[in-house]
């Protein structure tokens, strides 16, 4: 298995999968053989992606997915053990980015930017963690951002606060994985995706539109270095990618 370019035959999860850089994910990665299990909330977006994805020859389905809710992300991993047998990687994809000042004291978005960007990834991680340990491998990728290198500052505290957390808990995660499960991290900068579409306040949300216009890279971009991460052979780990579009600053 995977003899053929790292990926062919791979069971890979996906969350977020409806939209943006998984979706983007999924297309290349079902280019490349992979077998496709596909997480998102929107169930009739997932359904299309699936249906077309299928139509080209590749294998996947479609799981509606909240993963701020455990019982859930469980019940994805095991519809890809149903399916396919094993799971090879999960991309911990999903995430959420409503910007706005600390200020506006937006106490619930906050939260729910909590339990999707930070509980999202922990419950993704308890849910194929004991497959790939029995399995003796595995990859898990989790998405985060720049702004979890720098803080996005003044309107995203928040948000970079859940990203920073990404890569606490993905460095956790490498030296406490078992022997055979791959770790990466990938930070991506401004990339073309629904995220800048999510902040309420009118401020924030102007001027987060404004920025990415002017810097944004396609999604596959990123797909290309979560591609490229999972085709490495078993023995090599790539542990974090960092990409930005040549024209960001920030």
């Amino acid at each position: 298995m995977n003899s053929l370019n790292g990926i062919q035959d791979k069971v890979v999860v996906i969350t977020g999968a409806s939209s943006g850089l998984g979706e983007a994910t999924a297309r290349l990665l079902a280019t490349r053989g992979a077998r496709l299990v596909l997480a998102a909330r929107r169930t009739d977006r997932l359904q299309g992606l699936v249906a077309e994805l299928e139509s080209n020859g590749a294998q996947a389905i479609a799981v509606t997915t909240d993963v701020g809710d455990a019982a859930q992300v469980r019940a994805l991993a095991d519809a890809a053990l149903k399916r396919f047998g094993r799971i090879d990687v999960l991309v911990n994809n999903a995430g959420t980015m409503p910007l706005s000042p600390l200020a506006a004291l937006k106490v619930d978005e906050w939260s729910r930017t909590i339990d999707i960007n930070i509980k999202g990834v922990l419950h993704g991680i308890a849910a194929v963690l004991p497959v790939m340990t029995e399995q003796k491998s595995g990859h898990i990728v989790n998405i985060a951002s720049i702004a979890g290198h720098k803080v996005f500052t003044p309107i995203g505290t928040v948000y970079s606060a859940t990203k920073f957390a990404v890569r606490a808990i993905s460095e956790g995660l490498r030296a406490e994985a078992p022997a055979g499960v791959r770790t990466t991290i990938v930070s991506p900068g401004a990339v073309a995706s629904e995220l800048k579409d999510h902040s309420t306040d009118p401020a924030a949300r102007a001027g987060v539109q404004a920025f990415y216009e002017q810097n944004q890279i396609p999604a596959d971009s990123v797909a290309r270095a979560i591609a490229y991460a999972i085709e490495q052979p078993a023995e090599v780990d790539i542990n974090e990618v960092v990409l930005r579009p040549t024209v960001q600053e920030f």
